[in-house]
């Protein structure tokens, strides 16, 4: 078993309680950015702490859209259906899901945990029993993201939308409602670049996690309409990344995310964390900071 392995075990076989999550969540911020989360002054990652650790991330709204399955109607219901994803088919039991239901160009994942995903791009075989198995999965259990907690195991089936397996990912980090900094993935399935990009979408100089790489990517033709509807879906958060994909011509919502990286995020160069946070947070002092995300 390897060492992160074993370190989701442990964490798995600990109490289910919020003090239990809070320690967790302090230990990991610690050991991965060796300091401890800043109370004057946060960056990006000890804001996103502070949500994650805080009765925050149980709010009613957070947990709803936690759901890939029901952050369709949130989205439906703020925006239009025509900004969701279309649906397939929906396998409720472990026992209904059946590789006949399947289509050949797909994209399958379970909506009560994060980082599963299956894609089918020319009806190749599936993993049944990998897909099955999502439905003992309790992601809050190894994360103690408490948002994810009580969600009911599910798995949705979703084609592949523009007809592309390899698309590209725009998230939008909005703060209190507004869109303040635009992240741009590609290759998720082969090797993942990332940008940031302002909302005039001039490249920024930081990277996330992943690497910069050298792609040029084009500012998305109905960029402002993306913005919109960020704009729209972001409100009643204090800080929500919106996550969408485009043509140029239809938006489509992926999912709302409601810790980016779990608050474990280490940026390159590290004082990349210091602009970003400039760009999302902009002047608020600490005080008025804390409150906005307490």
């Amino acid at each position: 078993m390897s060492g992160n392995s074993m370190k989701r075990a442990l964490i798995g076989h600990l109490p289910a309680i919020a003090p239990v999550d809070h320690l967790v969540h302090l230990f990991g911020f610690v050991m991965q950015h060796r300091r401890l989360p800043r109370r004057r002054h946060p960056l990006f990652n000890d804001v996103i702490h502070r949500i994650k650790a805080s009765t925050e991330i149980v709010d009613p709204l957070r947990v709803y859209v936690t759901d890939k399955e029901f952050v369709k109607t949130f989205v439906r219901d703020r925006v239009g259906d025509e900004h969701n994803v279309p649906t397939h088919t929906v396998f409720r039991r472990v026992d209904d899901v059946d590789i006949d239901l399947i289509p050949d160009r797909c994209v399958i994942k379970p909506t009560h945990a994060s980082g599963q995903i299956v894609t089918r791009k020319h009806g190749e075989p599936v993993d049944m029993a990998r897909i099955r198995g999502w439905f003992a999965l309790n992601y809050y259990r190894t994360s103690r993201e408490r948002n994810y907690k009580n969600l009911q195991p599910k798995v949705i089936v979703e084609p592949l939308i523009f007809n592309d397996a390899e698309i590209t990912d725009y998230k939008v980090f909005c703060f209190h409602g507004r869109p303040r900094l635009i992240q741009v993935d590609y290759g998720r399935h082969s090797r993942h670049v990332r940008k940031f990009y302002d909302l005039d979408w001039r490249e920024q100089s930081f990277g996330l996690v992943y690497e910069r790489g050298s792609i040029d990517f084009e500012r998305p033709a109905n960029l402002d309409r993306m913005l919109q509807v960020a704009t729209r879906l972001s409100q009643g958060f204090s800080l929500v990344r919106v996550d969408m994909y485009s043509d140029g011509e239809s938006v489509l919502i992926g999912e709302m995310t409601n810790c980016p990286s779990g608050a474990m995020g280490v940026f390159s160069p590290p004082d990349g964390e210091r602009l970003a946070s400039a760009m999302i947070f902009g002047d608020l002092t600490d005080e008025m900071l804390h409150t906005q995300v307490a």
